[in-house]
């Protein structure tokens, strides 16, 4: 490819909207430019990119036993109905009709396309396991699309689906896939760190998650440096903490009584006020839970029952609530919560539902005497004693409260966010945080979407049976922006040489005479050699080119220049200094330079 045929409209300025170095270096570089928000078009060089990033994905997908498919990305809303997720996905899905009034969803990802898909096809056990993928694009209607691709509104993912007789099957292809994912970003150069992660809207029981570190990143990871153990902060679980002494720590005979506590609702405020710790306090929260699937007959105050989800016994909450109590120097972890609740989201009660469920102001619930609504223990309310509660009641706490003895918890659960400093629950160690952007995640749905949507096959006994089901996802645009967050410098983009849209690019000091000659010669010989190369033919000064290959960051530059030749200068992008190289050896020593690098990573598959 020629310079003088190519569309590359680089910027010297960083764009103001762009504040991530993917996003800022993109925009530069002429690889993307924005439609509209969270909406991008790749530009020629970029699309190279792309391409080869899917690539890598798709032959790794190619060599674990993954069909691919290519449905389409406009789906029936219907399917979304049986599978119950029509209601729980939110503003986030984008639900059009058609001319007949049909429903319709703008796919945000295809497990109940895939499922739908194949009911109709598998009918034995003959059949399983099937391992099948689509590399395709989809739409989530994000409130605050940023960062470029790393969060847009459309986007490209790799999704693949597996369907199994039975759980060791579907072990088998979630350990294969993960180790197809771990060769995927080695040979995209990526450091990932694989961590534990919820599930959320996905269901199922195991999930992994495939991280980069970023200081942007929307995911806290939680690390033991001592045994390797990672987990996203939604799923992390820490050790009990040590045995305390003082306030709090020893169980007291005396009965619960009130005291008086005016203008005094925050933990901060009554540590003051009680002259004590805030580990002697039992936080009581209230929470709104969306979409719960648990049975709150005996609470008739707390949620209405709206209906019976499809091909399921378990009673369906559009909104339910819940006291969630913990020690009050830690934090709720909302996701771990909603998990709990099995709830498609929780958020905070308004201050007119605590006040209708507690009968006190906001800052007075405790969890003795309560019965309004389910009460929810963290795992460390049950190791307190001698505990500081809410009384229900304005300006009025309990005292001399112990768990077990004067309240008895609905659930007990681990719904604490676990922090740097918390301790590892498998080593001893002390945890340490990073923050980090999802890359992949791959999970174990088990009969989410087969039992909702009525999948069945025939097993050796002529017996109809479920299929267990596991999902695997990499975002193809967020890893490619991942790749240049980590491979940049202050000149540009450092591409690895398997993703970069050009091998080599030979820069003429002018494109003319003796240094066009030498310039088309050695573009020729690379090309018959197999070398992806990007001849710099414009009329323009050496040092705007020079600027130009460093921002696009292509891996070898060659140099032409008169004072050189019959030698030119070859330059690795990751390298400082160059080489005078004779121009008839030239085109055989960047041949081998590329094909060593791409050997380095190729061949990994399988």
């Amino acid at each position: 490819m020629k310079m003088s045929r190519m569309f590359m409209p680089t910027l010297r300025e960083v764009p103001a909207e762009a504040v991530v170095v993917s996003h800022r270096l993109l925009l530069r570089a002429g690889m993307i430019r924005k439609l509209s928000n969270g909406l991008f078009t790749y530009l020629p060089l970029g699309l190279r990119v792309f391409r080869k990033v899917e690539s890598i994905i798709r032959e790794e997908m190619d060599a674990s036993g993954a069909l691919e498919f290519k449905p389409s990305v406009v789906v029936p809303g219907d399917i979304w109905r049986e599978s119950g997720r029509w209601e729980t996905m939110g503003a986030g899905m984008l639900r059009v009709k058609n001319r007949v009034e049909q429903e319709l969803v703008i796919s945000p990802t295809a497990e109940e396309a895939f499922t739908a898909l194949l009911r109709s096809e598998i009918s034995s056990y003959k059949q399983l396991p099937l391992n099948v993928y689509q590399i395709n694009t989809k739409y989530r209607d994000e409130i605050r699309p940023r960062y470029g691709l790393m969060r847009a509104r459309e986007f490209t993912m790799k999704d693949a689906y597996s369907f199994h007789t039975d759980e060791a099957s579907l072990d088998a292809t979630y350990q294969e896939m993960g180790n197809a994912y771990r060769r995927i970003f080695k040979r995209c150069g990526l450091s990932v760190i694989p961590v534990r992660a919820d599930s959320g809207a996905m269901g199922g029981s195991g999930s992994e998650e495939f991280m980069v570190e970023s200081d942007v990143g929307d995911n806290n990871l939680i690390l033991c440096a001592a045994c390797g153990y990672a987990a996203n902060d939604e799923k992390a679980a820490c050790a009990p903490d040590p045995v305390r002494s003082g306030p709090g720590s020893v169980a007291t005979d005396e009965s619960v009584s009130a005291i008086d506590t005016p203008n005094v609702r925050t933990i901060d405020e009554l540590t003051v006020f009680l002259k004590t710790v805030s580990t002697s306090f039992i936080k009581t929260l209230i929470y709104r839970a969306v979409n719960c699937e648990l049975d709150l007959s005996a609470f008739p105050a707390c949620a209405n029952l709206d209906r019976k989800k499809p091909a399921s016994s378990n009673a369906y909450y559009p909104e339910a609530f819940f006291a969630v109590c913990i020690r009050g120097d830690l934090d709720v972890n909302e996701v771990k919560l909603a998990a709990n609740l099995k709830a498609s989201e929780v958020e905070l009660a308004s201050d007119a539902d605590v006040e209708r469920l507690t009968g006190a102001p906001v800052g007075f619930a405790g969890p003795v005497h309560f019965s309004a609504a389910p009460i929810i223990a963290d795992l460390s309310v049950m190791d307190m004693h001698d505990a500081v509660t809410g009384g229900l009641a304005p300006d009025v706490h309990f005292q001399h409260v112990e768990p077990g003895r004067d309240f008895t918890p609905w659930m007990v659960c681990d719904v604490r966010t676990v922090t740097a400093g918390d301790i590892c629950p498998t080593c001893g160690g002390v945890f340490h945080a990073k923050k980090g952007n999802e890359l992949g995640h791959i999970f174990k749905l088990g009969y989410k979407y087969t039992k909702s949507m009525a999948m069945l096959y025939l097993d050796e006994n002529g017996k109809q049976q479920t299929p267990v089901m596991g999902c695997y996802g990499i975002g193809v645009d967020r890893t490619l922006a991942s790749i240049i967050e980590e491979h940049n410098d202050e000149d540009g983009i450092v591409w690895p040489m398997s993703v970069s849209p050009f091998h080599a690019v030979i820069v003429p000091i002018k494109y003319e005479g003796s240094m066009k000659d030498a310039a088309d010669r050695l573009y020729n010989s690379l090309v018959a050699a197999g070398v992806e190369v990007l001849l710099d033919d414009r009329q323009e000064r050496p040092g705007v080119k020079f600027k130009d290959m460093d921002l696009v960051g292509i891996p070898v530059r060659i140099v032409v220049g008169d004072k050189n030749l019959p030698n030119v200068e070859v330059k690795l992008r990751t390298e400082s200094e160059s080489a005078l190289v004779p121009l008839e050896e030239a085109a055989a020593r960047v041949s081998d330079i590329v094909k060593s690098a791409l050997a380095a990573t190729a061949g990994v598959a399988g």
